[in-house]
């Protein structure tokens, strides 16, 4: 605003020291005509005056002498007085000796005397030695030419007159210039003054400050002006709360909507994702953002699938299975792509509905009685043929009868483990399934479940191994968690070999204990991880039916693990073993919740 003032003061102000500057020209030159006049008119009055004087007086007749008579009119006069015969020679002279004074016959004053009876010139007069204003009157003596008397004023004092006049100019048009320029000063001031409060709060508007108002003054224009922005600025507050408003209930409804949610620009560009998607796909999510999604989306589907939105920019569904840790999970994946007014594609769209539940349970209706037909045929089969056998004549062989009771025993006992745990399984599924919390001595309970498999592990010349750090006492229920450690530890002895090495490893954490079950087993693929813990699945079908395995173990340790509220994670490598890490929390989490 500083620059804005200086705009407008510098050409008002030039502006009025121009006008002055010529209002200055045209009244000196005024003022000195009206002097000049003036003194003319003065020198013309006392001339008459001085010839008045001499007719009357007798100096012309002689009755008195003329230098005289010159002499008291020059001193009254303040002048110089010359008279003069009418012929042009001088009789009396006030600044000279009338002899030693040249014919005056052929002065210019003189001259037109003579001929219009009075005369006026302006020169520089060698008897005086500086510039005179002469003024010639005709004498007259009984109506007769007597002569002449010429005035002679210096020009010394309208010269200061000029100055003086100058002077007086310069100085009034000087204070005048500096009372304009003060008030005109206060006036922008007070012009400027609405519009720099008017810039502030635009300036203020500018920077996202809505609050921001400025003073609105009387019915001018800048009072209007002002109205204007704090009206404006009222707008953008109710404008800008109704959007944050609606942002924030947006940003609820994305952030805690059941589904996962991602937006991807014309680029390739992540520009949006929910929360659900953090759980979704088990990673730090939050750091896509801003990055193309095949450089951080690592699953092949996902990425074809986003693909074929991009070429076709058609509306696509498609249900997925994508493998997310240690689990496959399914997702009905929708893509849309969003098109601007103009026609041209503006990104995509992908919403990502979980039916890995909904998956499960149609696949669990579809496999349960193929699978639990399958487990039950097997020893039900082996019973009604070894029951047949000895009723057929094989009961009368001692040795063969007792061999048949035997396996029709072991069936029995088969038969009766795979019953209790699809019961157990069935138990723990129950929403009404509830644990008995209490404070658990993980080594207790490792000790306890070892010793139980000592004899298992001996047949098979296997070292069982028990490491702890710290106290790993835990917040579970006993009874649940030697299941799981009973489950774990048995898995372990029957997937390795003879003369193997398992290792039990219990670790207290700030806020957890961590239990590991390590084997030197044949291990397995990556993609076998995810299906370990469905039901009846087994990665090697005749080590784990010879050794009596149901394939529920595993099962039931993943749901047992879910209601403990513990993580469980698998690492495995084909021939080199299997490390299975349950993550447990030190307090209940029902009770913190």
């Amino acid at each position: 605003m500083n620059s804005y003032r200086f705009r407008l003061l510098v050409p008002l102000s030039l502006i009025v020291l121009i006008v002055l500057a010529g209002l200055g020209l045209l009244l000196g030159p005024f003022f000195n005509e009206f002097y000049v006049e003036r003194m003319e008119d003065r020198l013309a009055k006392e001339a008459d005056t001085a010839a008045y004087h001499l007719e009357s007086s007798g100096a012309l007749a002689g009755d008195n002498s003329i230098e005289t008579a010159a002499s008291e009119l020059a001193e009254r006069l303040d002048m110089r007085v010359t008279v003069l015969n009418t012929d042009g020679d001088v009789t009396a002279e006030t600044e000279d000796e009338e002899a030693s004074m040249d014919n005056h016959s052929d002065r210019p004053e003189i001259i037109e005397a003579a001929s219009e009876g009075t005369g006026q010139a302006t020169r520089y007069s060698d008897t005086v030695g500086r510039e005179l204003l002469y003024y010639a009157v005709q004498l007259e003596e009984d109506g007769e030419e007597a002569g002449f008397i010429r005035l002679g004023m210096a020009t010394d004092e309208l010269q200061d007159v000029n100055s003086n006049i100058w002077t007086f100019i310069v100085i009034t048009f000087l204070i005048a210039f500096t009372i304009i320029l003060v008030f005109a000063s206060k006036l922008t001031n007070e012009l400027i003054r609405p519009i720099e409060d008017a810039r502030r709060v635009a300036n203020q508007l500018a920077k996202g400050n809505y609050r921001s108002r400025t003073y609105e003054g009387g019915r001018s224009e800048t009072g209007e002006l002002n109205r204007s922005l704090n009206m404006l600025a009222q707008n953008l507050t109710e404008i800008t709360n109704t959007y944050e408003s609606q942002k924030e209930r947006l940003e609820t409804l994305i952030e805690n909507m059941g589904s996962g949610l991602i937006l991807i620009d014309e680029k390739g560009t992540i520009s949006l994702l929910n929360r659900t998607c953090r759980e979704i796909f088990d990673e730090d999510t939050d750091s896509w953002q801003g990055e193309l999604y095949y450089n951080v989306i690592t699953h092949k589907k996902i990425n074809s699938f986003i693909q074929e939105v991009f070429l076709t920019e058609e509306r696509e569904r498609k249900q997925l299975k994508i493998p997310i840790g240690i689990y496959i999970r399914h997702f009905d994946v929708h893509g849309a792509p969003i098109i601007a007014k103009d026609g041209n594609l503006k990104g995509i769209v992908l919403v990502f509905h979980d039916i890995t539940e909904l998956k499960k349970l149609e696949q669990a209706r579809k496999d349960f009685v193929a699978n639990v037909s399958h487990e039950l045929k097997t020893p039900v089969t082996s019973l009604k043929g070894f029951t047949e056998t000895l009723l057929g004549g094989a009961m009368e062989d001692p040795a063969m009868r007792e061999k048949f009771i035997k396996i029709i025993a072991d069936e029995s006992d088969r038969l009766e483990t795979l019953i209790y745990e699809l019961l157990e399984l069935s138990k723990i599924e129950d929403d009404q399934f509830q644990l008995d919390w209490q404070q658990v001595n993980l080594l207790e309970e490792a000790e306890a479940t070892v010793n139980m498999l000592s004899d298992k592990a001996e047949a098979k010349s296997m070292k069982i191994i028990q490491k702890h750090e710290g106290e790993p006492v835990l917040s579970g229920d006993p009874a649940r968690v030697r299941q799981i450690l009973m489950n774990l530890i048995n898995n372990a002895i029957v997937y390795t070999p003879a003369n193997g090495e398992i290792t039990v490893r219990m670790k207290e954490q700030a806020d957890q204990v961590v239990l590991e079950v390590e084997d030197t087993g044949i291990g397995m693929s990556k993609k076998e991880i995810p299906r370990i813990f469905e039901r009846f699945y087994r990665v090697d079908r005749a080590r784990s039916r010879n050794s009596g395995g149901t394939g529920l173990g595993l099962a039931i340790v993943k749901h047992l693990a879910e209601a403990h509220q513990a993580k469980l994670t698998v690492d495995s490598k084909p021939g080199k073993g299997t490390t299975f890490r349950i993550a447990f929390q030190k307090a209940d989490p029902d009770a913190e919740a």
